[in-house]
């Protein structure tokens, strides 16, 4: 017969290895409920990016890295974009470059060279890069997306072209808080083009004249 005294602390023993159970099965819950939230966290970002942004403005800094050269000079401009297909891009050191879109046409103009090059945007716009950010929000038309984690305190997704007549093999999206942080764009010969995003300010007022490019007098200019 099993000591009374006995049996009582058997089974508090099991009492507790119970509790603990369901205690570590409860954790599991939370635990893959936050994991679960987390890997929607970035693609939510996206999503809501995409269909709650109409137009916005900020500053980035853009940096080239590859296999084979040094690293190039970052490069740092502003921006501005109106969806869908209408931006600015404005490169302003080490040199001066801009990229206008009316919607329509793109307008890149060199001033070094004082040369403006305009080609028709067409349907190039829906799997490259700057279909995300300018672009129409049909999105998962274009793009295979997935999560990919939590890096540096940004959580960060990947997009891969569904069209194979683009540069770029995948592109990876940043948010920071529910805000657009980054990007980083691999092309098919390795090289990545990091862009870091601040001062990201969503659905302002903009002036439709940002996205009118007028040739200075003089330049030179080259139809695509």
């Amino acid at each position: 017969m099993i000591d009374p005294a006995l049996h009582a602390v058997i089974a508090r023993h099991r009492r507790h290895r119970r509790t603990v159970r369901r205690i570590a099965i409860g954790l599991g819950i939370v635990l893959l409920a936050i994991v679960a939230n987390a890997r929607a966290g970035s693609l939510d970002d996206l999503h809501s990016f995409a269909t709650q942004t109409r137009t916005a403005k900020g500053n980035f800094t853009q940096k080239v890295l590859s296999r084979t050269q040094k690293p190039a000079q970052p490069t740092s401009g502003d921006f501005v974009f109106a969806r869908p297909g209408k931006f600015r891009w404005t490169y302003s050191k080490p040199f001066e470059q801009l990229l206008v879109a009316d919607g329509t046409k793109l307008s890149i103009y060199d001033k070094d060279l004082n040369q403006v090059t305009v080609s028709k945007l067409g349907d190039a716009l829906g799997s490259s890069p700057a279909a995300i950010l300018f672009g129409s929000n049909d999105i998962d038309r274009n793009f295979d997306l997935k999560d990919t984690g939590e890096r540096d305190g940004v959580s960060w997704l990947e997009a891969t072209p569904k069209s194979k007549g683009t540069n770029f093999e995948k592109i990876s999206i940043g948010f920071r808080g529910g805000e657009l942080a980054a990007m980083e764009l691999r092309d098919a010969l390795g090289q990545v083009t990091m862009l870091e995003f601040s001062n990201v300010e969503r659905n302002p007022k903009v002036d439709p004249s940002a996205f009118v490019f007028v040739p200075p007098k003089g330049t030179d200019v080259l139809q695509n």
